[in-house]
């Protein structure tokens, strides 16, 4: 089986926060490049990844190009298509717009080999636990109202999440944002912090 095509495309979805019903912006998008790659044998992977703002077109191009070079490869053999566009990518370093626009191929490549193999992804990459805990993320975020954080950390609880993402410090020192949070009705920080 050979890679035989790939096509993009950058997509906007609504930004939304449905784990605890937070506040949407009125026609906010969130932008994100889809990556659909084929086979002669006729099986698809799709991929994708994300940048956001001006550059998620530069990143699509970076996807297309990185693409383009995994034709005529083994699908199946995920890392070694991997190492080749690492080496032809070598002059950009190891992060950055090359590692957003890998995930996306790898994501698809992982998904041809699932597909192929009639395997669901956690048991080709070892299949120790048919449970992962999972977290949830971008429900606590510092854009959002007092009021909405105060009952959106129950809310999470209550489906069951055991674990959560906060992104609420406030820009500057640990001890601005500590300060900020305590006279905002929220509990007094019970460690010191330092400037």
């Amino acid at each position: 089986m050979k890679i035989s095509k790939i096509q993009t495309h950058i997509i906007r979805v609504p930004v939304d926060e449905p784990l605890a019903g937070g506040p949407a912006a009125p026609g906010a998008t969130r932008e994100f490049v889809t990556l659909r790659m084929g086979t002669d044998a006729g099986i698809e992977g799709i991929g994708y990844t994300f940048f956001g703002a001006a550059l998620t077109g530069a990143l699509k191009h970076a996807v297309d190009a990185l693409g383009e070079l995994a034709i005529g490869e083994d699908p199946l053999r995920t890392e070694a298509v991997a190492a080749k566009l690492r080496t032809a990518a070598a002059g950009s370093g190891p992060g950055g717009i090359l590692t957003l626009a890998l995930s996306a191929i790898d994501i698809a490549l992982w998904d041809i080999r699932g597909k192929a193999l009639n395997l669901p992804l956690w048991q080709m990459l070892g299949g120790h636990r048919e449970r992962v805990p999972t977290y949830a993320s971008g429900a606590l975020m510092r854009t959002f109202p007092l009021e909405h954080l105060v009952k959106a950390g129950p809310r999470l609880v209550e489906k069951g999440f055991r674990q959560m993402k906060t992104q609420l410090a406030l820009p500057g020192t640990p001890r601005r944002s500590a300060k900020s949070s305590a006279s905002g009705a929220c509990a007094k920080p019970s460690a010191r912090t330092s400037t």
